[in-house]
């Protein structure tokens, strides 16, 4: 007769544990069934969000489905569903990052619906008591000089409605290099650099977003596992990787996620938070993402709790009391007694 299994470690309960949602595209994150409901209310076919097989179609489908956001009312509604939803899954802070000229003309003009989507996200917020802050996102295949005119009205609106300036899209197709100067404007403006990086492409793709556009975050970040050298630089400039294990096999940037290389980035001291990236078409939300962390993944519980410090901390615009008591959450999450 085989020995019996050894018994499961105790562990705590995660839905104690306060997050920061630090990379979550918004209207990636709507609810199916909202989606479904605006689409038979415009009498429309209702968009596939599953069965995408390269990046390529996977952003077909993205496009697809942001169409049936025709008046500002549907979005102010996507938006605190997606408050509403990252707070029910433990985040006191959520950042979710939109590209705003995709609405314009249709919705009112780019700094309208950057304000827009700003009060919605803070009055969403300030109801349900956490806080809120909206990452503005470059489209890395269009003209980087489209970017530098987006993060003048980003700079222009100040942090008090934007917080972050990111670059979004195929990485392959728009490296981080020509974005350099929108990034510096934003940086300028004191918003949080924080584009895509080493997802779809390597090593040179994270290095570039580090020397060319200053990042201080990195959506992803995981393909620098491919190059130790990068990864110590990670670790010493505490770069905050914004990392999403079910996007990433998805996409297949990993194969599966019992090789996903988040445990590795933490154990060499890379600061990680995890994200949801874009439920509506991977799948889950911010809490089943971090259980996939522990249970698949295999990170500690002492882990979970550096990933959730990590990612209150890179919460650059968070209000100093909220990520105060988050951290203070955090210990007394992790100081009691498993179960």
């Amino acid at each position: 007769m085989p020995p019996p299994a050894a018994p499961s470690p105790a562990r705590r309960d995660l839905s104690g544990l306060p997050l920061a949602h630090l990379h979550l595209h918004l209207e990636g994150s709507m609810r199916p069934e909202t989606l479904a409901e605006m689409a038979a209310g415009y009498g429309v076919p209702v968009p596939v969000t599953r069965g995408f097989g390269s990046f390529t179609a996977f952003a077909g489908l993205y496009a697809a489905a942001t169409e049936v956001l025709r008046t500002p009312e549907d979005l102010r509604r996507v938006v605190r569903e997606v408050v509403e939803d990252s707070a029910a899954d433990g985040a006191v802070w959520v950042e979710p990052q939109f590209f705003p000229p995709f609405y314009d003309g249709r919705l009112g003009t780019v700094p309208e619906i950057i304000a827009m989507v700003a009060d919605e996200g803070r009055r969403t917020a300030e109801h349900l008591g956490v806080g809120f802050g909206l990452m503005v996102a470059a489209d890395r295949t269009r003209d980087p000089v489209d970017a530098e005119t987006l993060a003048r009205q980003c700079a222009e609106a100040g942090t008090g409605q934007v917080v972050a300036f990111g670059l979004a899209n195929d990485e392959v197709a728009g490296p981080p290099a020509p974005f350099a100067r929108a990034f510096a404007i934003a940086r300028e403006a004191g918003l949080v650099s924080a584009p895509h990086a080493g997802e779809l492409a390597g090593p040179d793709s994270v290095r570039s977003a580090l020397d060319d556009l200053g990042a201080q975050r990195l959506g992803h970040g995981v393909r620098a596992v491919e190059d130790p050298a990068l990864v110590a630089r990670l670790a010493e400039e505490e770069v905050c990787l914004d990392v999403c294990p079910t996007s990433n096999v998805a996409l297949s940037v990993v194969p599966s996620l019992d090789v996903h290389p988040l445990k590795a980035l933490l154990e060499a001291g890379v600061a990680c938070s995890v994200g949801s990236d874009d439920s509506l078409l991977f799948g889950p939300r911010l809490a089943a993402e971090v259980l996939t962390a522990r249970d698949v993944l295999g990170l500690s519980d002492e882990q979970l709790a550096t990933v959730a410090r990590s990612g209150l901390r890179a919460a650059a615009h968070a209000p100093a009391a909220l990520v105060d008591d988050a951290l203070a959450r955090v210990d007394d999450w992790l100081s009691a007694p498993a179960a």
